[in-house]
């Protein structure tokens, strides 16, 4: 079953390692460093139907949260 519930023990560690990671990218080397990013969690979880999921989950709270 897919969960929208925080998972991560030191989620504030992760989102920093995040931004840090990005911080002195250009924007277009911040959103190839995102897509592989996306690509080796995706591999890591190694389970399709939890990654479609994922997407669909992602796509639709982006739409919903669209004009906030």
């Amino acid at each position: 079953m897919f969960t929208t519930d925080p998972q991560l023990k030191r989620p504030d560690d992760v989102y920093q390692a995040l931004i840090d990671a990005q911080q002195d990218l250009s924007a277009e080397d911040a959103e190839r460093f995102r897509a592989r990013l996306i690509l080796l969690l995706a591999s890591q979880v190694g389970d399709d139907d939890a990654v479609l999921a994922a997407i669909e989950a992602a796509t639709t709270s982006l739409k919903e949260h669209a004009h906030d």
